[in-house]
């Protein structure tokens, strides 16, 4: 376990560190409710666009964890945000759901397909032919391209579905133009919500379930990394990377006692 100064704020993903195809892991309740309690600033991040703060709070509270909405930190805010710092009051053409085009409307952008300044690509649960061919020709037409993260597959209870970066492998291919991805491992994002909580990098720590993301990006980011063994990387699997996290637990119900440290 690296060194580090007492953890003041925690970042943490959602997807198989709190829960796992909709239900809670074992003590991620624990986890959440010591956090609340001990008053340490902490925001929950998820690469999935979809889905804006609120929504993901009522499916998380379905799921037995209370978080509150604005404990909530998504690609799509980072990528309104990113645009905002980029273009204020510009103009994106849009494929996703309600949690990009709200975060972009907060923003002041303007939703079009006339001539916009950005083509921005999320996770939609239906990609269109017909908008991905209008995205490759306003692309073609000189509109810039960004995409709320890399994720190249989703899960559903059928199996996997493609993903955001998949879809923009698709539109690269035909334009020759590849997006600028904001989500993970993007350490953008982390400093993102790290900015959000007023966190600093030397007393801030990530969870994370995935080496190739989770835990490279809040690397890079600076911070304590911690992988958790509930998702997709498993133990035998982390020596494969060049790099390690700082510290590594079966689940978030270890981490419980490290919140009031």
């Amino acid at each position: 376990m690296t060194q580090r100064k007492r953890i003041d704020s925690w970042l943490s993903d959602m997807d198989g560190v709190l829960v796992h195809e909709g239900r809670p892991i074992p003590g991620a309740d624990e986890f959440i409710k010591r956090l609340s309690e001990s008053g340490k600033k902490f925001r929950v991040l998820t690469n999935n666009s979809i889905y804006t703060q609120r929504d993901l709070s009522v499916r998380l509270a379905g799921a037995g964890l209370a978080v509150p909405a604005d404990s909530i930190w998504t690609s799509a805010l980072a990528t309104a945000q990113f645009l905002d710092d980029q273009r204020a009051g510009g103009s994106a053409y849009v494929i996703g759901e309600s949690g990009l085009t709200t975060a972009l409307h907060q923003v002041g952008y303007i939703l079009t397909d006339l001539d916009p300044d950005y083509v921005v690509l999320g996770e939609t649960r239906t990609y269109s032919f017909t908008q991905i061919t209008r995205a490759i020709r306003l692309i073609e037409g000189g509109a810039r391209f960004i995409a709320t993260n890399p994720d190249p597959v989703g899960p559903s209870t059928e199996g996997s579905l493609p993903a955001c970066g998949a879809v923009a492998a698709l539109i690269t291919k035909a334009t020759g133009v590849e997006p600028y991805f904001v989500g993970k491992p993007n350490p953008r994002m982390m400093r993102s919500a790290l900015n959000e909580i007023e966190g600093h990098s030397e007393t801030t720590a990530m969870i994370g379930d995935r080496m190739d993301t989770d835990i490279v990006c809040g690397m890079e980011a600076g911070l304590f990394t911690i992988l958790v063994l509930t998702g997709v990387t498993q133990r035998d699997q982390i020596d494969r990377f060049p790099f390690r996290p700082s510290l590594v637990v079966d689940s978030v119900a270890d981490l419980i006692d490290l919140v009031s440290t």
